[in-house]
């Protein structure tokens, strides 16, 4: 059985659209880190995919008006933390602008590269940065995988409908 399709609520492509599409559509939550000159940078991000697995890459978006940009923009590595359910606040602080991210609060230390990892996250990754694609307001980063650590383990966070939430069984 086929839903009968309603073009009367049909929008014209735009910004609003494509906010409103993807808050249906529900993403994993991770944070992506790098090491500045002025210290460590890093956001929440929810455009986190596996690009392939030979060789292993991955990729995320960013901003180029995000406040982590011209670190990442000149970086050679990234760190890439997957959230686990609990760590909404985590997510929150790296999501929000102006935030002392890497204070007394949050729990991290300089991994493989220098690259700041986060602690008690369900997994993380280092990558190599390869490329750097322009895409509107925005670059898609693609890393190489180097170091990383998948046996923390636990339930992802996920961000859907405009917040961070759990999977429910």
């Amino acid at each position: 059985m086929t839903a009968s399709l309603d073009l009367d609520s049909t929008r014209t492509a735009a910004p609003e659209l494509l906010r409103s599409v993807f808050r249906q559509h529900a993403a994993g939550v991770a944070v992506i880190t790098a090491a500045g000159a002025a210290g460590p940078v890093g956001f929440t991000a929810t455009s986190l995919s596996s690009v392939a697995a030979e060789p292993p890459l991955v990729s995320f978006g960013v901003g180029t008006s995000s406040s982590s940009w011209p670190v990442v923009s000149g970086t050679e590595h990234v760190g890439v933390h997957i959230l686990g359910e609990a760590q909404q606040d985590l997510a929150a602080t790296f999501a929000r602008t102006g935030a002392d991210r890497f204070g007394p609060a949050t729990d991290w230390r300089s991994g493989p590269e220098g690259v700041p990892v986060l602690g008690g996250v369900v997994a993380w990754l280092v990558g190599r940065v390869v490329a750097r694609i322009p895409a509107g307001d925005h670059r898609i980063v693609i890393a190489e995988v180097v170091a990383g650590d998948p046996s923390e383990g636990g339930r992802p966070l996920v961000y859907h409908q405009g917040r961070f939430t759990a999977l429910r069984d």
